[in-house]
């Protein structure tokens, strides 16, 4: 990727703004440097290799720099502007929260209603848990269970709503009703159906007309299936092999309350305003201040290891309140969320006491550089002089270098090993045909033709399988979304396969197809 990819687009910083920042300042004596922050983007997008990424800052109720970086795809000259749809990913989740927050000031819900009482059929593999499931554990990631994505992550195999609700019957929990933070998409898209249920409209409909349009946020799309033909649209990349890379895109629409809303920074600017002035827009208030407290209030301790950077901010506490979570930098208070989807990444962070919002997306694959343009934009709101402030980049990308040389050679270790130890399969190839089900995913079919295996889960064709030692193999192509496929089948010790192991589960053998 050359320099010229990253032109200045789309810069919001006028004498107004400028001014606006400095009355606001607070402790602060001196303004932001936006012009040095400007260029600083500009070169950590080029270290860390993003092709496109946009920026917006507000302070108060102004919007003080909006930008774009590099381009919309690799390759081609159209630029990344403060304009530019993004995937915003699992910042989605907080809208859903405001949506579910209107319903409870119109009194159609409370966060402790139980959600049996709106969805009888719903069934947990755990009685207890099915019985005192409530809207707050929903949104909480506390129900116990471990993530299910592979219900909908998919395209080929993603199911509605109603059948993912009616398949989590099947998911054992992997710890106790309430007692430790599992990240769950799949409630989040309850929680939409709940939206849907005690509104009558349906949850994109919600969103785009009581969340959109009040506070004008018209660059803002609810839906992955709303964004064909429109203008100014990223496209996702991933780094494939060393190489950036353009990526297939992947639709979330099936769990759309979880994550499928594209905006602009320019619109999400809007809605960190909105945010930071407790759920105002202007004199209106959408939320009431009370139930707005109610969706930052910290509920459950979430672990430190869901983001490697705060091994370098060092917080005191990290939590998950509704949709958001809740920590803190050098004392103060924040409320922050990544968007992950392949190909594109966001990240919003506020800090509510100096009503200071940034709001970064990129269309790479996990793009880390957010997590330091936040905390680098914290760094400039703070009072301490310019000298004593730490270089973001450089520091988050030294570390993520880092976790990824230590990956990179576990994985080839693990490769030498198997290449040392290669022992051929344990029994002939036609003991591992057959269906192996999981009751909440369905089958995995194993077939012999022309003396290799091939595999389908349900209806994603994994296709050929290549031996790799001993019970596994991995498919022969590389699928655009989903990379290489592993399986590892388990012997019974009785000359025949008792299970296969793939994308993190066990399917299990049947001879009477999909439960």
């Amino acid at each position: 990727m050359t320099s010229r990819y990253y032109n200045m687009v789309g810069l919001r910083v006028g004498a107004l703004a400028l001014a606006a920042a400095i009355a606001s300042g607070g402790a602060s004596a001196q303004a932001p440097d936006l012009a040095s922050f400007d260029k600083y983007v500009a070169r950590a997008a080029h270290d860390w290799r993003v092709p496109g990424l946009a920026i917006a800052i507000v302070k108060d109720n102004s919007l003080v720099f909006a930008k774009g970086y590099g381009v919309l795809e690799l390759g081609k000259t159209a630029p990344a502007t403060e304009h530019t749809r993004f995937a915003i990913g699992s910042t989605t989740k907080a809208m859903t929260v405001a949506s579910l927050a209107m319903l409870v000031d119109e009194g159609m819900l409370k966060w402790d209603d139980r959600i049996t009482d709106y969805f009888p059929d719903l069934q947990l593999y755990d009685a207890y848990a099915t019985r005192e499931l409530t809207i707050r554990d929903l949104l909480t990631h506390r129900t116990g269970l471990p993530g299910t994505d592979l219900l909908w992550a998919y395209p080929e195999n993603q199911y509605s709503p109603a059948e993912m609700m009616r398949r989590l019957r099947y998911v054992k929990p992997i710890s106790s009703f309430r007692s430790q933070w599992e990240y769950q998409n799949v409630m989040y898209g309850i929680a939409g159906a709940l939206v849907a249920e005690r509104s009558g409209m349906p949850w994109e409909t919600f969103v785009r007309t009581r969340i959109f349009a009040p506070l004008g946020m018209t660059e803002s799309i609810p839906l992955v299936s709303g964004i064909a033909g429109k203008p100014n649209v990223a496209r996702p990349h991933d780094i494939v092999r060393d190489t950036v890379r353009l990526v297939k895109l992947r639709t979330t629409d099936a769990i759309a309350p979880a994550g499928s809303v594209w905006s602009s920074v320019a619109d999400m600017s809007k809605w960190m305003r909105f945010m930071l002035d407790s759920g105002r827009v202007g004199d209106r208030r959408l939320i009431k201040a009370a139930t707005f407290n109610e969706i930052v209030a910290p509920q459950m301790r979430a672990p430190m290891s869901q983001y490697p950077a705060l091994s370098l901010s060092k917080p005191n506490f990290f939590s998950y309140a509704l949709g958001w979570f809740v920590s803190d930098f050098h004392g103060e208070t924040v409320w922050m969320h990544t968007g992950s989807i392949d190909g594109m990444s966001a990240i919003i962070g506020l800090l509510p006491e100096r009503h200071v919002g940034v709001y970064v997306l990129a269309n790479l694959d996990h793009a880390e550089l957010r997590h330091a343009l936040m905390y680098q934009v914290f760094d400039m709101y703070r009072s301490a002089p310019s000298a004593h402030r730490r270089d973001w980049s450089a520091d988050v990308k030294s570390l993520f270098d880092s976790l990824h040389a230590s990956a990179h050679a576990a994985v080839a270790a693990a490769a030498s090993k198997a290449k040392t130890g290669g022992a051929e399969q344990s029994l002939p190839l036609d003991r591992y045909t057959g269906s192996y089900v999981d009751s909440t995913y369905g089958p995995i079919q194993v077939t012999l033709a022309g003396g290799a295996l091939r595999a389908r889960f349900v209806n994603f064709d994994i296709g050929e399988l290549k031996h790799g030692s001993y019970e596994s193999f991995s498919s022969v192509k590389e699928d655009e979304l989903e990379g290489i496929t592993e399986l590892t089948f388990v012997p019974d010790g009785a000359g025949h396969v008792a299970a296969v192991q793939a994308f993190g589960e066990t399917f299990k053998r049947s001879e009477s197809g999909e439960k």
